[in-house]
């Protein structure tokens, strides 16, 4: 056991204190990887205006369009403020798909088809690699939390509530699903509409909330970068210390060799 492994009197009798910083690490990790506030507002107002407009004038193309532009000026503050866009660009994506579909097949409910079967396949994907021994939570925050794939072998705690927190995503979605499937067929455009509205964001914080519980409780990630970086300089220290040697043994040979030659 290392001196980093092992407990110290402050943290033996400060537990609160270890655990809050957990949590807030796990916070801080869930709001990078799922794109925080900012990131759901760029989710849901898109789609927020679509219904809104589609509402008043029925108007299948100025909807789509203006849905469509919003998603790009987003995109284009992200890159004025030098900020990341990945969220963004994965929503003019969604929005772009949406347009075509609805554009293509001249029903406004296709609009919002492609993301309700990327919800589904998300939701299925949670549960098939859950069952699979690899829970695709771990496999989105692994990389977050510096562990990778250290969890699933060497922290078993870890996987645990990786496998507990994709279950409840991929419950979660699918209960999404079982809700807007059925309007998709059987209901208007508007009604659809402002139902997956209302539903971006509540099912979004219930899944983010119980992935922090779950991951605050678990065991800490082990920093497989930090274990690689110390590995490379003990290497490098190593390889030193073997050139150093192999230099002063030269050098005693060059002087044992001098030594002859004047004796």
């Amino acid at each position: 056991m290392t001196s980093l492994d092992k407990p110290t009197e402050s943290t033996a009798q400060n537990p609160p204190d270890e655990t809050g910083d957990a949590r807030a690490v796990t916070e801080a990790a869930l709001f990078e990887a799922f794109g925080g506030v900012r990131g759901m507002v760029e989710t849901v107002v898109p789609g927020l205006l679509f219904v809104a407009i589609f509402t008043v004038n029925k108007d299948l193309h100025v909807s789509a369009i203006a849905a469509l532009i919003v998603s790009l000026v987003l995109v284009v503050v992200r890159l004025a403020m030098k900020d990341t866009v990945k969220h963004a660009f994965s929503g003019v994506f969604g929005v772009a798909f949406g347009v075509v579909f609805a554009m293509f097949t001249g029903n406004a409910k296709d609009f919002y088809l492609p993301g309700m079967l990327y919800t589904l396949g998300l939701a299925l994907a949670y549960i098939v690699t859950t069952l699979a021994g690899v829970p695709l939570i771990g496999l989105i925050l692994g990389p977050v939390f510096k562990e990778n794939l250290s969890w699933r072998t060497r922290n078993p705690g870890r996987k645990k509530a990786y496998a507990k927190a994709s279950w409840a995503w991929g419950l979660i979605l699918l209960a999404k699903c079982a809700i807007l499937f059925p309007l998709y067929w059987w209901s208007d455009t508007a009604k659809l509409g402002w139902v997956l509205v209302a539903l971006k964001i509540p099912p979004f914080l219930l899944a983010v909330w119980l992935t922090w519980v779950f991951l605050a409780k678990a065991p800490a990630p082990i920093d497989v970068f930090a274990e690689m970086e110390a590995e490379e300089k003990a290497a490098e220290e190593k390889a030193a210390e073997e050139k150093a040697a192999e230099d002063r043994k030269a050098a005693a040979e060059a002087a044992g060799g001098r030594h002859r030659r004047e004796a």
